[in-house]
Protein backbone atom coordinates (compact mmCIF):
# COMPACT_ATOMS: atom_id res chain seq x y z
CA UNK A 1 0.00 0.00 0.00
CA UNK A 2 1.11 3.54 -0.62
CA UNK A 3 -0.47 6.80 0.43
CA UNK A 4 -1.29 9.82 -1.71
CA UNK A 5 -0.66 8.42 -5.22
CA UNK A 6 -0.89 10.90 -8.08
CA UNK A 7 -3.53 9.97 -10.64
CA UNK A 8 -1.74 11.91 -13.35
CA UNK A 9 1.10 9.40 -13.02
CA UNK A 10 -1.27 6.42 -13.21
CA UNK A 11 -3.46 7.38 -16.18
CA UNK A 12 -2.62 7.41 -19.87
CA UNK A 13 -4.13 10.89 -20.30
CA UNK A 14 -1.79 12.26 -17.63
CA UNK A 15 -4.43 14.11 -15.62
CA UNK A 16 -5.56 13.86 -12.03
CA UNK A 17 -4.84 14.94 -8.50
CA UNK A 18 -3.98 12.96 -5.40
CA UNK A 19 -5.97 9.95 -4.23
CA UNK A 20 -6.05 8.78 -0.61
CA UNK A 21 -4.19 5.52 -1.11
CA UNK A 22 -3.37 2.72 -3.55
CA UNK A 23 -3.18 -1.03 -3.02
CA UNK A 24 -1.26 -3.04 -5.62
CA UNK A 25 -2.55 -6.62 -5.80
CA UNK A 26 -0.26 -9.19 -7.43
CA UNK A 27 -1.26 -12.54 -5.89
CA UNK A 28 -4.46 -14.18 -4.70
CA UNK A 29 -3.21 -13.93 -1.13
CA UNK A 30 -3.12 -10.14 -1.45
CA UNK A 31 -6.89 -10.11 -1.96
CA UNK A 32 -7.42 -11.27 1.62
CA UNK A 33 -6.13 -7.93 2.85
CA UNK A 34 -8.31 -5.72 0.65
CA UNK A 35 -11.35 -5.51 2.94
CA UNK A 36 -9.18 -4.36 5.84
CA UNK A 37 -7.39 -1.91 3.53
CA UNK A 38 -10.71 -0.33 2.53
CA UNK A 39 -11.83 -0.09 6.15
CA UNK A 40 -8.59 1.55 7.27
CA UNK A 41 -8.48 3.99 4.37
CA UNK A 42 -12.09 5.11 4.65
CA UNK A 43 -12.36 6.30 1.06
CA UNK A 44 -14.22 5.31 -2.10
CA UNK A 45 -12.81 2.14 -3.70
CA UNK A 46 -11.93 2.26 -7.40
CA UNK A 47 -10.22 -0.45 -9.48
CA UNK A 48 -7.85 1.45 -11.75
CA UNK A 49 -6.36 -1.11 -14.15
CA UNK A 50 -3.92 0.36 -16.65
CA UNK A 51 -5.29 3.89 -16.39
CA UNK A 52 -6.60 4.17 -19.95
CA UNK A 53 -10.15 5.38 -20.65
CA UNK A 54 -9.91 7.63 -17.56
CA UNK A 55 -10.26 11.40 -17.32
CA UNK A 56 -9.31 12.17 -13.71
CA UNK A 57 -9.96 15.61 -12.25
CA UNK A 58 -6.99 17.53 -10.92
CA UNK A 59 -8.48 18.11 -7.48
CA UNK A 60 -7.47 15.84 -4.62
CA UNK A 61 -10.01 13.08 -3.97
CA UNK A 62 -11.05 10.48 -1.38
CA UNK A 63 -10.48 7.62 -3.84
CA UNK A 64 -8.86 4.41 -2.65
CA UNK A 65 -7.27 2.79 -5.70
CA UNK A 66 -6.83 -0.92 -6.35
CA UNK A 67 -4.28 -1.77 -9.04
CA UNK A 68 -4.43 -5.42 -10.15
CA UNK A 69 -1.02 -6.60 -11.37
CA UNK A 70 -1.36 -10.36 -11.80
CA UNK A 71 0.47 -10.18 -15.11
CA UNK A 72 1.91 -13.68 -15.55
CA UNK A 73 1.91 -15.05 -19.09
CA UNK A 74 -1.41 -16.58 -20.20
CA UNK A 75 -2.01 -20.27 -19.67
CA UNK A 76 -0.56 -22.29 -22.53
CA UNK A 77 -3.15 -23.43 -25.08
CA UNK A 78 -3.99 -27.07 -25.53
CA UNK A 79 -5.94 -29.08 -28.07
CA UNK A 80 -7.18 -28.20 -31.51
CA UNK A 81 -9.96 -26.01 -32.84
CA UNK A 82 -11.42 -23.54 -30.35
CA UNK A 83 -8.95 -22.97 -27.51
CA UNK A 84 -9.52 -21.54 -24.05
CA UNK A 85 -6.80 -19.12 -22.94
CA UNK A 86 -6.67 -17.77 -19.40
CA UNK A 87 -5.12 -14.38 -18.63
CA UNK A 88 -4.82 -12.35 -15.45
CA UNK A 89 -6.65 -9.04 -15.23
CA UNK A 90 -3.34 -7.22 -14.79
CA UNK A 91 -1.87 -8.47 -18.04
CA UNK A 92 -1.41 -5.66 -20.61
CA UNK A 93 -3.40 -6.32 -23.77
CA UNK A 94 -0.32 -5.95 -26.03
CA UNK A 95 1.36 -8.83 -24.12
CA UNK A 96 -1.72 -11.00 -24.52
CA UNK A 97 -1.80 -10.28 -28.25
CA UNK A 98 1.91 -11.07 -28.56
CA UNK A 99 1.30 -14.41 -26.85
CA UNK A 100 -1.52 -15.14 -29.31
CA UNK A 101 0.70 -14.26 -32.25
CA UNK A 102 3.47 -16.56 -31.05
CA UNK A 103 1.17 -19.51 -30.32
CA UNK A 104 -1.23 -19.15 -33.26
CA UNK A 105 -4.45 -18.07 -31.56
CA UNK A 106 -6.87 -15.93 -33.53
CA UNK A 107 -9.67 -13.62 -32.43
CA UNK A 108 -8.04 -10.78 -30.52
CA UNK A 109 -6.25 -9.18 -33.48
CA UNK A 110 -8.77 -6.27 -33.83
CA UNK A 111 -7.71 -5.11 -30.34
CA UNK A 112 -4.14 -4.46 -31.54
CA UNK A 113 -3.03 -0.99 -30.48
CA UNK A 114 -5.28 -0.76 -27.41
CA UNK A 115 -3.00 0.04 -24.44
CA UNK A 116 -5.17 -1.20 -21.55
CA UNK A 117 -5.08 -4.33 -19.42
CA UNK A 118 -7.23 -7.44 -19.58
CA UNK A 119 -9.34 -6.52 -16.55
CA UNK A 120 -10.18 -3.07 -17.84
CA UNK A 121 -10.96 -4.45 -21.28
CA UNK A 122 -13.47 -6.84 -19.73
CA UNK A 123 -14.95 -4.21 -17.40
CA UNK A 124 -15.52 -1.84 -20.34
CA UNK A 125 -16.38 -4.52 -22.92
CA UNK A 126 -13.57 -3.07 -25.02
CA UNK A 127 -13.95 -3.34 -28.76
CA UNK A 128 -12.36 -2.36 -32.03
CA UNK A 129 -12.84 -3.08 -35.73
CA UNK A 130 -15.97 -5.12 -35.16
CA UNK A 131 -14.75 -7.29 -32.25
CA UNK A 132 -15.77 -6.92 -28.60
CA UNK A 133 -14.81 -8.70 -25.38
CA UNK A 134 -18.27 -10.25 -25.18
CA UNK A 135 -17.65 -12.10 -28.45
CA UNK A 136 -14.49 -13.75 -27.14
CA UNK A 137 -15.04 -14.28 -23.41
CA UNK A 138 -15.89 -17.74 -22.10
CA UNK A 139 -15.93 -16.88 -18.40
CA UNK A 140 -14.62 -14.34 -15.91
CA UNK A 141 -13.17 -14.82 -12.44
CA UNK A 142 -14.39 -12.17 -10.01
CA UNK A 143 -13.56 -11.22 -6.44
CA UNK A 144 -15.91 -9.74 -3.84
CA UNK A 145 -15.20 -9.11 -0.15
CA UNK A 146 -17.90 -11.55 0.98
CA UNK A 147 -17.43 -14.37 -1.56
CA UNK A 148 -13.75 -14.21 -2.40
CA UNK A 149 -12.79 -15.55 -5.83
CA UNK A 150 -15.26 -17.33 -8.08
CA UNK A 151 -15.95 -17.90 -11.78
CA UNK A 152 -18.99 -16.68 -13.70
CA UNK A 153 -19.92 -17.72 -17.21
CA UNK A 154 -19.83 -14.95 -19.80
CA UNK A 155 -23.30 -15.92 -20.99
CA UNK A 156 -24.65 -15.04 -17.52
CA UNK A 157 -23.17 -11.53 -17.61
CA UNK A 158 -24.73 -8.46 -19.20
CA UNK A 159 -22.81 -6.71 -21.98
CA UNK A 160 -23.52 -3.51 -23.83
CA UNK A 161 -21.65 -0.84 -25.72
CA UNK A 162 -18.55 -0.31 -23.53
CA UNK A 163 -20.49 -1.89 -20.67
CA UNK A 164 -20.16 -5.01 -18.52
CA UNK A 165 -22.29 -6.17 -15.60
CA UNK A 166 -21.74 -9.20 -13.42
CA UNK A 167 -24.73 -11.50 -12.89
CA UNK A 168 -27.48 -10.11 -10.68
CA UNK A 169 -26.83 -10.13 -6.95
CA UNK A 170 -23.03 -10.07 -7.04
CA UNK A 171 -22.63 -6.38 -6.26
CA UNK A 172 -19.28 -4.55 -6.07
CA UNK A 173 -16.48 -6.68 -7.50
CA UNK A 174 -13.19 -6.67 -9.30
CA UNK A 175 -12.12 -8.75 -12.30
CA UNK A 176 -9.24 -11.10 -11.42
CA UNK A 177 -8.93 -13.36 -14.48
CA UNK A 178 -10.61 -13.99 -17.80
CA UNK A 179 -10.83 -16.94 -20.16
CA UNK A 180 -11.08 -16.34 -23.88
CA UNK A 181 -12.36 -18.76 -26.48
CA UNK A 182 -10.06 -18.34 -29.47
CA UNK A 183 -9.35 -20.32 -32.62
CA UNK A 184 -6.13 -22.05 -33.62
CA UNK A 185 -4.50 -20.47 -36.66
CA UNK A 186 -1.14 -20.12 -38.34
CA UNK A 187 1.04 -17.85 -36.16
CA UNK A 188 2.26 -15.88 -39.17
CA UNK A 189 -1.33 -15.19 -40.23
CA UNK A 190 -2.29 -13.99 -36.74
CA UNK A 191 0.79 -11.77 -36.61
CA UNK A 192 0.14 -10.32 -40.06
CA UNK A 193 -3.48 -9.49 -39.28
CA UNK A 194 -2.63 -7.85 -35.93
CA UNK A 195 0.13 -5.77 -37.49
CA UNK A 196 -2.04 -4.72 -40.41
CA UNK A 197 -4.75 -3.50 -38.01
CA UNK A 198 -2.18 -1.75 -35.82
CA UNK A 199 -0.70 0.05 -38.82
CA UNK A 200 -4.17 1.21 -39.91
CA UNK A 201 -4.77 2.59 -36.42
CA UNK A 202 -1.41 4.36 -36.35
CA UNK A 203 -2.35 6.12 -39.59
CA UNK A 204 -5.71 7.35 -38.27
CA UNK A 205 -5.40 7.50 -34.46
CA UNK A 206 -2.89 9.12 -32.06
CA UNK A 207 -1.74 5.78 -30.66
CA UNK A 208 1.56 7.22 -29.38
CA UNK A 209 0.09 10.35 -27.77
CA UNK A 210 -0.99 10.88 -24.16
CA UNK A 211 -4.59 9.95 -24.71
CA UNK A 212 -7.43 8.08 -22.99
CA UNK A 213 -8.70 6.60 -26.25
CA UNK A 214 -12.07 7.54 -27.70
CA UNK A 215 -13.79 10.19 -25.60
CA UNK A 216 -17.40 9.79 -26.74
CA UNK A 217 -19.49 6.74 -27.52
CA UNK A 218 -20.74 6.36 -31.08
CA UNK A 219 -24.44 7.25 -31.33
CA UNK A 220 -26.56 4.46 -32.88
CA UNK A 221 -25.66 4.21 -36.56
CA UNK A 222 -23.30 7.20 -36.37
CA UNK A 223 -19.62 7.87 -35.78
CA UNK A 224 -18.80 10.27 -32.95
CA UNK A 225 -15.48 11.01 -34.63
CA UNK A 226 -17.20 11.91 -37.90
CA UNK A 227 -19.68 14.19 -36.15
CA UNK A 228 -16.89 15.96 -34.28
CA UNK A 229 -14.84 16.28 -37.46
CA UNK A 230 -17.78 17.80 -39.34
CA UNK A 231 -18.33 20.19 -36.44
CA UNK A 232 -14.74 21.40 -36.73
CA UNK A 233 -13.23 19.83 -33.64
CA UNK A 234 -10.30 17.99 -35.21
CA UNK A 235 -7.26 19.73 -33.74
CA UNK A 236 -9.42 22.03 -31.55
CA UNK A 237 -7.39 23.10 -28.53
CA UNK A 238 -7.95 24.65 -25.11
CA UNK A 239 -4.71 25.31 -23.27
CA UNK A 240 -2.66 22.13 -23.48
CA UNK A 241 -5.57 19.78 -24.14
CA UNK A 242 -6.79 19.15 -27.67
CA UNK A 243 -8.82 16.88 -29.89
CA UNK A 244 -6.37 14.98 -32.05
CA UNK A 245 -5.58 16.20 -35.55
CA UNK A 246 -5.67 12.55 -36.65
CA UNK A 247 -9.00 11.58 -35.09
CA UNK A 248 -11.46 14.09 -33.65
CA UNK A 249 -12.78 11.66 -31.00
CA UNK A 250 -9.40 11.31 -29.28
CA UNK A 251 -8.55 13.82 -26.56
CA UNK A 252 -4.79 14.28 -26.11
CA UNK A 253 -2.63 15.93 -23.50
CA UNK A 254 -0.05 18.06 -25.30
CA UNK A 255 2.01 18.43 -22.13
CA UNK A 256 0.98 19.99 -18.84
CA UNK A 257 -2.73 19.86 -19.66
CA UNK A 258 -5.38 20.34 -16.98
CA UNK A 259 -8.67 18.61 -16.40
CA UNK A 260 -10.56 21.92 -16.54
CA UNK A 261 -9.31 22.40 -20.10
CA UNK A 262 -10.38 18.87 -21.01
CA UNK A 263 -13.87 19.34 -19.58
CA UNK A 264 -14.27 22.66 -21.40
CA UNK A 265 -13.46 20.93 -24.69
CA UNK A 266 -15.91 18.12 -23.98
CA UNK A 267 -18.72 20.49 -22.98
CA UNK A 268 -18.23 22.64 -26.08
CA UNK A 269 -18.14 19.58 -28.33
CA UNK A 270 -21.33 18.12 -26.86
CA UNK A 271 -23.21 21.40 -27.20
CA UNK A 272 -22.03 21.99 -30.77
CA UNK A 273 -22.86 18.46 -32.00
CA UNK A 274 -26.31 18.64 -30.37
CA UNK A 275 -27.00 22.02 -31.95
CA UNK A 276 -25.79 21.10 -35.44
CA UNK A 277 -26.82 17.48 -35.76
CA UNK A 278 -29.33 16.84 -32.97
CA UNK A 279 -27.13 14.07 -31.53
CA UNK A 280 -26.42 13.80 -27.79
CA UNK A 281 -22.89 12.56 -27.26
CA UNK A 282 -22.27 10.40 -24.19
CA UNK A 283 -18.79 10.10 -22.75
CA UNK A 284 -17.01 6.80 -23.16
CA UNK A 285 -14.19 7.82 -20.84
CA UNK A 286 -14.82 7.57 -17.11
CA UNK A 287 -14.68 11.03 -15.53
CA UNK A 288 -13.05 10.30 -12.19
CA UNK A 289 -13.47 12.85 -9.39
Amino acid sequence: MREKPLLRELTTLGLGGTALAEAVVRAESDLDELSGFFARSGGRPFVLGGGSNILALDEDSDLVLVSVRNADLPEAPAGNGATLVRAGAGLPLPRLLKFCEETGLSGLEPLAGIPGRVGGAVAMNAGSYGAEMKDLLARVRLWTPDRGLFWVEARDCVFGYRHFEAPSGIGRHLVWEAEFRLACADPSAVRAKAREIHERKKATQPVNARSAGCVFKNPPGKSAGMLLDQAGFKGRRVGNMAFSELHANFLVNLGGGRSAEALELLDTARATVLDRFGERLETEVIILS
